[in-house]
């Protein structure tokens, strides 16, 4: 079987056979479809990436099949790109080089659900663990609002916070991530177990460095949340009710998002339910707060247009809220028109209101805001997901720059490679476990920049870098 990619000898054909019986795709269009994940969010990304195929595509069920997968791999010397639900947006899932599309799907179980904790293979998908947290009263501390097709291992490997941040930090944050189990690429992969501070040598680390097995994650107690949406006449108003709800002492919200009115008229499920022509606060907070949360959007000018319990939601037809938040926002504008984008943005001063009233004159009609409250260090702090109506690069590298001149800081969401984009530098950390755990080099390496000029020196070297 030729090459798919073109970029490489291969004998893919051969290659299958030696990995029966694991389930195997050889079919060229389902290969292209599993080699995308949502890297179209960004047309500068979808121009670079849409070209860029795996060679084959295997499905392992279970951790033996997925150490045959690893040593077939390391004897061809073949790229690797380890794939959970493809729900990345900056092509974490994308064979930059071609090579071993390995797809963990397959590899699912939730093994054990303790006290404060869930133990499962990072094949599972979100929604199913806290399906399966929900009668022991517990519920994952954080998750992604794109939870029905989101593999956990995914989510550690290239994701950040989600809904739940606001109340127990990112993912980063002591005490989120209690262990990970990787295997090593590698003639005999091997399990290596992090535990403690020793998870953030893999997490975020968009699977460069180790191919992750097995995670246990911190639970907490779950609540019979409200959903509410409350509207607002400017966004300032909302903004400024946000930050005093995230705040508010006798308020545990685990969820506050400011969506721009412009933005919420893409949100067709929402029409009738909410006022029109608004700008929204969306949230989740316990029943027994609901007094005090509604006498701060009234304190703020505000309205609160809904706040319901999940079976008045269903009833009334309407989605989780959270889909109206973090970057389901972006993905409910861009199922209406492509033309649209967004872009990352952080917060450096969360109080400093004045700040984002002067960024959003200047930005104009271009670009329409949207933030999330997040928790840093025990701290309140926010984050910009704004969308932006793209024209060309380089207007968007103006638009950066609006923001930077504004006082804030754009983690940007188009470039590929893991140093280049959200991370602002190079971690020299997840480059020494990369040599230890996959010396050839062969997993993803594309995404890091700065792995050519590492790769020739010994882990110890690499991680001196860090230090230096």
């Amino acid at each position: 079987m030729a090459s798919i990619s073109g970029k490489n000898q291969i004998n893919w054909e051969e290659v299958a056979s030696h990995l029966a019986p694991i389930e195997v795709i050889q079919n060229p269009a389902l290969v292209k479809k599993k080699s995308r994940d949502y890297f179209w969010y960004s047309p500068i990304l979808n121009d670079e990436l849409k070209g860029s195929f795996g060679d084959l595509v295997v499905i392992p069920k279970s951790i033996r099949e997925l150490k045959l997968c690893l040593h077939v791999a390391y004897q061809i010397n073949s790229p690797v790109v380890i794939r959970g639900g493809g729900t990345g947006n900056y092509g974490q899932a994308v064979p930059v080089d071609g090579g071993l599309i390995i797809e963990t799907t397959s590899i699912n179980q939730i093994l054990e659900i303790g006290n404060g904790y869930v133990r499962v293979q990072a094949g599972a998908l979100i929604a199913d663990i806290n399906a399966a947290l929900k009668p022991t009263g517990q519920e994952m501390a954080m998750f992604p609002s794109t939870q029905k097709i989101a593999t956990v291992g995914g989510f550690v490997a290239g994701g950040s916070s989600g809904i739940g941040s606001l109340a127990t930090g990112a993912l980063r944050e002591p005490g989120n991530l209690i262990e990970i189990k990787v295997l090593s690429l590698s003639n005999e992969p091997r399990e290596h177990v992090f535990t403690s501070d020793d998870v953030l040598n893999i997490h975020h680390a968009w699977g460069i460095n180790g191919v992750i097995t097995e995670i246990t994650l911190r639970c907490v107690k779950t609540h019979n949340w409200l959903a509410c949406l409350a509207t607002f006449d400017s966004y300032e108003a909302a903004y400024r009710a946000g930050l005093a709800v995230s705040r508010g002492s006798k308020i545990n919200p685990k969820l506050v998002s400011i969506v721009d009115a412009r933005i919420v008229e893409y949100f067709p499920r929402l029409c009738g339910h909410v006022r029109s022509k608004h700008d929204l606060l969306v949230s989740y907070i316990c029943p027994q707060d609901l007094m005090i949360f509604n006498a701060l959007i009234k304190e703020s000018g505000g309205h609160l247009d809904l706040a319901l319990s999940d079976q008045d939601r269903d009833a009334a037809k309407i989605p989780h809220v959270f889909e109206f938040s973090y970057n389901h926002t972006t993905l409910q504008v861009l199922k209406v028109d492509r033309r649209a984008t967004y872009q990352q943005v952080g917060v450096d001063n969360v109080d400093n209101f004045d700040a984002i009233t002067r960024l959003r004159a200047d930005l104009g009609d271009e670009v329409w805001t949207h933030h999330e409250f997040i928790r840093f260090g025990g701290k309140v702090s926010a984050i910009d997901l704004p969308i932006i109506w793209f024209s060309s690069p380089e207007r968007l590298q103006k638009i950066n720059e609006i923001f930077t001149k504004h006082g804030f800081t754009v983690y940007d969401a188009h470039i590929n490679q893991i140093e280049a984009g959200g991370l602002h530098n190079t971690n020299f950390k997840h480059l020494a476990w990369k040599k230890r755990l996959d010396p050839k080099g062969l997993l993803n390496s594309a995404k890091s920049a700065a792995w050519n000029s590492v790769k020739d020196l010994s882990p110890e070297e690499i991680e001196a870098k860090e230090i230096g």
